[in-house]
């Protein structure tokens, strides 16, 4: 079945991309408005782009009453927001913070989270993420009306001690994180724990037919 994007409504092309592109990472997104007032929300059209320099991009889609969300406009106010990554230990927090609180509202303080101050940005982190990513915004690209893709420099990452192996080495023990990942339909999420490995290829290998 071919589906056909540029005869598709919106509302069908957006059911075809996250039905398919799965699982994809959760950016649980702390920012400031220029009044400096707190948001959370969590954003999964989300990856990381690079890594010199390391870059993030964050697809921000249009508010169901047609505005901008509040995150994209802090982001574009302050040019600052961090990241904090959602493992299952924090699911429900998270979950609260969809809640289409209004612009005055802190979720943060809706889902009962710990904010901590920032090294190196003034929006704070959430504490109970096992994972902080601080970022400026390197380019906002406006892909629709009230629809932005944020990519976001990292210039500080906080990492629990607990999951740190080896600091100098930068070694993270990943399976311990207990990541979780958005699924398809409304409230679906995916545990990062059912692992498998496949050993990267070499050509010289495969040049010998020792590939398969």
């Amino acid at each position: 079945m071919m589906f056909d994007f540029s005869a598709l409504p919106a509302a069908d092309a957006y059911k075809i991309l996250a039905s398919t592109v799965v699982p994809r990472p959760i950016a649980w997104i702390s920012t400031l408005s220029a009044d400096g007032v707190g948001n959370v929300a969590p954003y999964s059209f989300f990856n990381v782009m690079g890594h010199d320099p390391p870059i993030l991009a964050v697809g921000m889609l249009r508010h169901p009453e047609d505005r901008p969300k509040d995150t994209p406009a802090n982001i574009l106010a302050t040019r600052e927001f961090v990241v904090n990554l959602v493992n299952e230990a924090v699911a429900e927090q998270m979950n609260i913070t969809t809640a289409d609180a209004p612009p005055e509202v802190d979720e943060a303080v809706l889902a009962g989270l710990t904010m901590l101050p920032s090294a190196k940005v003034k929006p704070r982190r959430i504490a109970e993420a096992a994972v902080n990513l601080e970022c400026v915004l390197f380019a906002a690209i406006q892909a629709g009306p009230h629809q932005w893709v944020m990519l976001g420099q990292v210039v500080c990452a906080h990492v629990a001690d607990r999951f740190v192996l080896d600091a100098t080495r930068c070694h993270i023990d990943t399976p311990a994180l207990g990541m979780i990942g958005r699924m398809h339909g409304s409230g679906w999420y995916a545990r990062t724990t059912d692992l498998f490995q496949i050993e990267r290829v070499r050509w010289a290998d495969l040049a010998e037919g020792k590939g398969g």
